[in-house]
């Protein structure tokens, strides 16, 4: 079962998308103007809202990451 909703957030839009895999739901996040997506899992019986924000801190965690570019913050290999 997948449901996809719009919402409007500090960053912009995002659309969200939920799958219901078994006992767990992969969340997917979508921000519109840049198309980046970025997914998390999660239980089944976790509130709705819980996964969005969890999603939504992991997407703001990747644009915020390709925002400083190469040579900025992270990790060196």
């Amino acid at each position: 079962m997948s449901k996809e909703t719009d919402k409007r957030t500090d960053i912009g839009e995002v659309i969200f998308e939920f799958v219901a895999l078994d006992a767990s739901v992969k969340v997917s996040a979508i921000h519109v103007p840049t198309q980046t997506e970025v997914s998390i899992m999660g239980p089944e019986s976790a509130p709705r809202i819980a996964l969005e924000r969890t999603a939504l801190a992991k997407l703001r965690y990747v644009l915020k990451k390709k925002s400083t570019g190469p040579g900025g913050p992270g990790i060196v290999c």
